[in-house]
C-alpha cells in the first residue's frame, strides 16, 4: 500500500522547521541577503533548538532524522531563506563523511566539539579544475611518518571562513589518481591554511564560500577517515545522503515564491478586476501548483529509497535534485512574471528567491552530472 502522509512525528518536525524559519530566518532574509555574512546568530539559535545536524545521531547531538525527516526539514529552511537554510544543512554535508566513514573515537572528538562550540564545518572536494570531474582532483596527502602532509588548492567551498574543522578530499598516492582519493578532517586554524576572501555571488548570500590554499599542512594520521584510497567512494556516499536535501530546499524556496505570487496576484486589480481571472495568469499559477507538487513527492520519493536500502536511491536521488531545482529556477522566474515590475523590486523577495534558485542547480552536482548519473543508471 502506498501513502503519501506524514506521520504525526514528521508533522511535527515540519511545524519545528517552519516555526523556526517564521520567527529568526523570514525577518532576517533581506539583511543577510544585503550584508552577504554568515548568519551566526541565527545558526547559533539553530543549535539551541535543536535544528542543527537533524540527521546525524542522537548521541551526537543530532536529531535521528531519517533522510526523509530531514526533507521535511529542509523543506521549511527553503521557504524561509534557501542561503541561511543552506549554512544550516552544508554543517550536515560536512559530517556525513564522519558518520559514514570515521571510527568511534573520531566521531566523539569531532561531533563534540562541533556542538560543544555551536560551530560549523565545511566540504571540501571541488578545485578550480576538479568540480564535475572528481578525478581530476589535484590536492595531495602524503605521509611522513605519522603525519599527512597536505597541500592544494580548493574552490568554492561553503562555510569555509565560518569553520571549526574541513572535511578534505586529497590524493595519498598522486600516481594512482583518484584511486588513492582520501577522506581527513583538518581542523581550520591548522598552520599552512589560507582561507581567500569569500566569493561575490548572484543569490544565496547569506551563505559564505571561499577557496582554500593548503601549504604543508600537517594532519594527524589518527585525522583520517577510513582508508586510504576510500575518498571517492566515501564522497559519494555523501551526496546519494544529501542530494535530496538540496532538492527540498528547492521546493521550499519555489513554495515560498509561489504562495507570495498568488497571494499578490489575488489583490492586484486591473481594469476591474483581480489579474487572476486573466486565464494568462491563472494557467501560470496552476503549472508553478502542480510542478511544485510534482518535485516534492519526487523528493520523498527519493528520501523513501535511501531510508529503505532501496538499490535506485542513487539515481532517484540525482533525478530529485535535478527535477526540483529545474522546478524552482522556473517557478521563481514565474513568479517575478506574475508581480511584473513588483517582482523585480526587493519589496516582495520573490528576485531574492530567484536569483537563490540558480546555485540549487549548480552545487553538489550540475544538474547536467545528475543527468550523467541517471543516464548511466538507466543504460546499465
Amino acid at each position: 500500500m502506498i501513502g503519501f502522509q506524514l506521520d504525526e512525528r514528521q508533522m511535527a518536525i515540519q511545524a519545528k522547521y517552519r516555526d523556526f524559519a517564521n520567527r529568526l530566518i523570514i525577518p532576517n532574509r533581506l539583511k543577510y541577503d544585503e550584508l552577504a555574512e554568515f548568519p551566526w546568530e541565527i545558526v547559533k539559535a539553530a543549535y539551541d533548538e535543536g535544528i542543527m545536524n537533524g540527521p546525524m545521531p542522537s548521541k551526537f547531538g543530532g536529531n535521528d532524522y531519517s533522510i526523509l525527516d530531514g526533507a521535511v526539514a529542509s523543506e521549511e529552511l527553503g521557504a524561509g531563506c534557501v542561503g541561511i537554510g543552506i549554512c544550516i544543512d552544508a554543517n550536515t554535508l560536512a559530517l556525513t563523511p564522519l558518520y559514514l566513514a570515521a571510527n568511534e573515537a573520531q566521531q566523539k572528538k569531532f561531533f563534540g566539539r562541533i556542538n560543544e562550540e555551536k560551530a560549523v564545518a565545511a566540504y571540501a572536494l571541488t578545485e578550480p579544475n576538479a568540480g564535475s570531474d572528481v578525478a581530476g582532483i589535484k590536492s595531495t596527502a602524503i605521509k611522513k611518518g605519522d603525519k599527512y602532509i597536505l597541500n592544494g588548492h580548493k574552490r568554492y567551498i561553503t562555510n569555509a571562513e565560518a569553520s571549526t574543522f574541513i572535511t578534505v578530499f586529497a590524493l595519498t598516492n598522486p600516481e594512482k589518481g583518484a584511486r588513492s582519493l582520501t577522506a581527513f578532517v583538518v581542523p581550520t586554524d591548522s598552520p599552512g591554511i589560507e582561507i581567500k576572501p569569500r566569493l561575490r555571488k548572484m543569490g544565496q548570500k547569506a551563505s559564505v564560500q571561499n577557496e582554500l590554499i593548503f601549504t604543508d599542512v600537517e594532519i594527524p594520521e589518527e585525522n583520517r577517515l577510513g582508508d586510504e584510497g576510500t575518498g571517492f567512494l566515501i564522497a559519494m556516499k555523501t551526496f546519494d545522503r544529501t542530494r535530496t536535501g538540496v532538492a527540498a530546499l528547492s521546493v521550499g524556496n519555489a513554495r515560498a515564491a509561489f504562495e507570495t505570487s498568488l497571494k499578490w496576484a489575488k489583490n492586484r486589480i486591473q481594469f476591474g478586476a483581480p489579474i487572476t481571472v486573466n486565464q494568462g495568469v491563472s494557467f501560470m499559477l496552476a503549472d508553478m501548483a502542480t510542478e511544485i507538487e510534482a518535485a516534492r513527492l519526487m523528493t520523498w520519493y527519493a528520501a523513501w529509497a535511501y531510508d529503505n536500502g532501496q538499490k535506485v536511491a542513487n539515481k532517484l536521488s540525482a533525478m530529485s535534485k535535478l527535477l526540483a531545482s529545474d522546478m524552482a529556477m522556473k517557478v521563481t522566474t514565474d513568479a517575478v512574471q506574475v508581480m511584473g515590475g513588483e517582482g523585480y523590486t526587493t519589496d516582495f523577495m520573490v528576485e531574492k528567491m530567484m536569483r537563490d534558485a540558480k546555485l540549487c542547480q549548480i552545487y553538489e552536482g550540475t544538474n547536467q552530472i545528475q543527468r550523467l548519473v541517471i543516464s548511466k543508471n538507466i543504460l546499465k
